[in-house]
Parts: C-alpha cells; structure tokens; sequence
C-alpha cells in the first residue's frame, strides 16, 4: 500500500459521514492504552474514554516504552498507538494480535485503505495522515515582501531578512532535538535530495553526496534557530511558534490546528501551511500514517473489547467534532485549510518513510550520530561514515547483515 496514495484518498475524499452513534454501550473489560500525545490521540482516545474502563497514556516517548509493554506477558497495555516506523519493533517482537478477525465482526465502516496488511494480515488500522510540512507567519513575510518559500535556500534567504529587520532573533524552529526527531530531520533532508540509504544486503549507503548536502542544509538552519535546537521536539517547535518566537519551520501536520488554538497561541490565523520546501529530487518530508494495533498477549475477551473500543475511538462523530486536528482516513473527514500543507507536500511527490527493520537500525544510528556534525565534533564525511559504522555493528547484531 504506498502511504502517498492513502493521503490523498483521505485528504480528498469528500463522501458524505456514514451515520455513527454515541458510544452506545458500557465498557466492562478494563483497558489501556500507550499512544503518542500530539491533538488526533487526544481526541480519539477521548472518545474511547466516554465508553467507560479506559486510561490512556499520552506519552511522547511512547516509541521507547512500548516494546517492553507489548512483549510482557500479560501486556501493560491491550492498545498502542504506531505510525509505520513504530510499527516495525512490535512486529519484530511478534507482539502484535493479527485484526482480520475482529474487522470481520466490528469493521463494516473502514475504508481499505486504513487497513494495514503485513504478509497478508491485518496488523493495524490507520486513522490519519502524517508529515512534516513548511509552515510559516505569513503575516511577517508580507510585511516584508518574501514571497512563499520554496525550496531550504529560499528558507535560508527569508530567515536572514527576518533576523536583519529585527523582526525575530531566530526565525527558523525544527525537530532537532538529538535521537529519534534529529535523525527523522535527516531522513527528510536526505530523501529529498534523492538519496538511497541501502545498497545490496542491507549495506549503508548514506556517506557520499546526498548525505552531506542534507547534513550542510542543517547546519545552515541552525545558525537561524534557539541555540537550545538539541532539544527541541516537536512540542518545542509548536510552542515557539504559538509564542511568536518563529516565523517558520517544517513541523508535523498533526501540529496545526494547535496554532489556531486560541485557548494558548498568540498567532490565530497568521500561520500558512504549505508543501514541505523541495530538495533536488523531492519535497524534503516523508509520509506516515498513523494508526493503532492490539497486543498480542492477552485475552480474547479484551482483545474483542479493545478492537470495539477502538472503533467507538475512531468514528464519524469523532472526526466530524475533531476534523482540523487531524488528516483523518474517514468518509466523515472534510480537508480544511490545515491539511493543505501535507496535500501540497504528497502532489509535489514526497515518498512514505521507507519502514523496515534495517530502517530502524539506521535511525537510531542517525539519532546519536548526527549531533557530532551540528556542534562541530566532526566534519560530514567523519560524521556519516561513523555512523554507518555503528549501523553496522547493530545490524550484524540483529541479524540483518551476514557479512
């Protein structure tokens, strides 16, 4: 299934809401849940909350924490929270309940593409859409004549008027915070200019043209940026932006709708969303869905009450009072001005995040690698090729290299 063509079935579709009800029974199996905490887990894990029996843990360092509350016999947690990336670990660990099942009995209003097939088995159900995309003040670019950024050289560019006007002492913000999100940065940047990450047998294939280009694209940004961007995750980057701190930043379409929250942003209407900027082959982002599996250590009774719960979770209702929080896969999703950033991105053809154990290796590779460039440890090549080393070695470890 290419996560390009499930972003604009979702982004796209305009079908008219199938008629959901309120949660229109009593819980009585306990269960809980591990899931990011951005917005769409928030509503959705609301919404199973009404049911009854329910706590959800909205963590963003839910990545770390569930492998080891899946593969514990009986599960911490019957339901978890992934996107493509996440997945892969639980799957590894065969940790996950197979779903076809229980969307047999409880799935008649999914469409087919949230369901996500592994060798022929529904593993996870997918509920929205995901990618980083450009956003910006387009009130501070007008002000000042700079046209919509297109490209990072044109971001390079608007950020130095903006810093030369006096308007803001960093323009730029980013998901730099070292580990997952730094890395994730790097992947962007890296497949957007049209690299490949693997030759044959799993090999590493990131120090040469392409990864030095993405590393020197980030390091540019960071002359524009708080000079604490080590740690700044994505809920950083949302909060400068509401602060009015920043003028742009390629930041998660789930973020959105926090910037018109007038409830705690002081920029209500003044933030654009567009297409993230382009690099030589592609825009610079990747596709994620995200979505929810089931543990596979417990019982029957709770898995059929998670799945149900999940769909009270996931409905019509649910999207039509949440719509601009989300990129929703729902016949009751009506795309808004917030998803036109991530729509623009997947017509400019950004690729999906290349998910796949070797992937997930490499990433944590990246995550403790790439800060060593950024603070001037190391030159690029250094940088890269240690950290094809260290792939290496994990990789040889897991299993995944044989030589």
């Amino acid at each position: 299934m290419k996560l390009k063509t499930i972003l604009m079935a979702g982004a796209m579709s305009f079908a008219a809401a199938a008629a959901w009800a309120d949660c229109a029974y009593e819980n009585e199996v306990p269960l809980k849940s591990l899931s990011a905490g951005f917005e769409a887990w928030k509503a959705v894990t609301d919404a199973m909350a009404e049911c009854g029996n329910f706590s959800a843990s909205l963590d963003q360092e839910f990545r770390e924490k569930q492998p080891e509350a899946f593969a514990a016999n009986p599960a911490l947690y019957q339901i978890g929270g992934v996107a493509n990336e996440t997945m892969i670990p639980l799957l590894n660990a065969g940790s996950l309940r197979p779903l076809d099942d229980l969307v047999e009995k409880y799935g008649q209003d999914l469409l087919p593409n949230q369901l996500i097939k592994v060798d022929g088995k529904i593993m996870a159900i997918a509920m929205m859409v995901n990618a980083q995309h450009l956003m910006y003040r387009s009130d501070v670019l007008a002000d000042l004549g700079i046209e919509e950024p297109k490209t990072y050289d044109d971001v390079l560019a608007a950020a130095a008027k903006i810093k030369e006007a006096g308007v803001m002492n960093y323009p730029i913000g980013g998901t730099f915070k070292t580990g997952w999100n730094l890395a994730q940065e790097f992947v962007n940047m890296y497949m957007g200019e049209g690299g490949e990450f693997f030759g044959e047998g799993n090999q590493p294939s990131i120090n040469n043209e392409q990864g030095v280009k993405a590393l020197e694209t980030m390091k540019a940004m960071t002359e524009f940026m708080d000079p604490e961007y080590l740690v700044s995750d994505s809920t950083y980057v949302q909060q400068q932006f509401q602060q009015g701190k920043i003028a742009m930043a390629n930041l998660w379409a789930s973020r959105a709708a926090a910037m018109n929250d007038e409830t705690e942003s002081q920029v209500v209407g003044k933030v654009t969303m567009a297409s993230a900027p382009m690099g030589a082959a592609a825009p610079s982002t990747t596709i994620w869905w995200d979505g929810v599996v089931l543990a596979a250590n417990m019982s029957d009774e709770e898995a059929d009450a998670a799945f149900r719960l999940v769909m009270e979770g996931m409905d019509g209702e649910m999207v039509s009072a949440n719509n601009d929080v989300a990129v929703w896969l729902s016949p009751a999703y009506t795309p808004g001005d917030l998803a036109a950033g991530a729509a623009a991105s997947a017509e400019n053809g950004a690729k999906a995040y290349p998910a796949s154990a070797p992937m997930g290796v490499l990433h944590s590779a990246l995550g403790n690698g790439l800060a060593d460039y950024l603070t001037g440890a190391k030159d690029a090549q250094t940088t890269l090729a240690d950290i094809e080393a260290e792939y290496l070695t994990a990789a040889k470890e897991a299993g995944l290299i044989n030589n």
